[in-house]
């Protein structure tokens, strides 16, 4: 972000704050690095806090429309509150844990189109809080997310959009209060089949991953065979051969409805 002016409460002065991120491509469980630069002003300033966070731009359904809300979904607070004299500049370096759960923003050097998640400083002067502007960072998948992606790669399936949705995935391991889907458009091969969704799950061991065809807006239908949970390790997904997994479900579900 550049510079942004941060007023004195007395009208006097003002500070300015930039956060500089070290390195903007990270992966769920990572770690973001980067230092806050603040510039004194014309006064002595008391900075009360001074914070760094992650931010996403959600969907949110309501009854009659879709709106967007920022969900600040981790925070930490950098030090305690100290002067800042005039025309000083006061730098402090962090690392903000990425949490596993965290969406993937970039798949293949690809940007996600919607996918708006970054680092936001917030700076509380004389009981003034200021936030900055959202400094963006690129999630990238996990080796073994990455290993599912590349088997709907290599089924022919073609990616169509991605979203962050307010709520929760019953019956998985989800923390934070949304979640993503990932679209992809079928093969012929699947003719019949409109779309699919991928969401992820992790945590530090293994990750859910949800699979839903035909998805109505807003619901998981998990009594349906349309609908796949499953688990796979973090570190020993390497045995499966994940194009075949998802073709026999894919195919198995197809025959049933004669789609296929």
């Amino acid at each position: 972000m550049g510079f942004k002016k941060l007023l004195a409460s007395l009208g006097a002065g003002g500070a300015s704050v930039e956060t500089v991120l070290t390195e903007v491509n990270v992966v769920p469980g990572g770690v973001v690095q980067g230092e806050v630069r603040i510039q004194g002003g014309s006064v002595d300033q008391q900075i009360e806090a001074l914070s760094v966070g992650l931010q996403a731009r959600v969907e949110v359904e309501g009854a009659d429309q879709e709106t967007k809300q920022d969900i600040e979904f981790t925070k930490v607070r950098l030090g305690g509150a100290f002067t800042l004299l005039a025309n000083e500049v006061h730098a402090v370096p962090f690392g903000l844990e990425i949490p596993w759960e965290t969406p993937v923003t970039s798949i293949d050097g690809q940007q996600l189109r919607g996918m708006n998640i970054g680092v936001t400083t917030e700076l509380e002067i004389a009981r003034a809080v200021d936030s900055g502007d959202l400094d963006p960072i690129n999630v990238h998948p996990l080796p073994a997310q990455q290993a599912i992606l590349d088997a709907f790669i290599q089924l022919g399936f073609r990616f169509k959009s991605a979203d962050m949705e307010r709520g929760h995935i019953r019956g998985t391991r989800q923390k934070l209060p949304f979640y993503q889907e990932i679209e992809f458009l079928p093969p012929q091969q699947y003719r019949g089949l409109n779309q699919v969704e991928l969401s992820f799950v992790a945590d530090d061991h293994e990750m859910d991953v949800v699979l839903e065809m035909d998805k109505k807006p807003g619901m998981f239908s998990e009594g349906s065979d349309s609908f796949r949970s499953f688990k796979v390790g973090l570190n020993d997904f390497q045995g499966t051969d994940w194009a075949a997994y998802l073709n026999e479900w894919l195919s198995q579900v197809g025959s049933k409805r004669n789609w296929f």
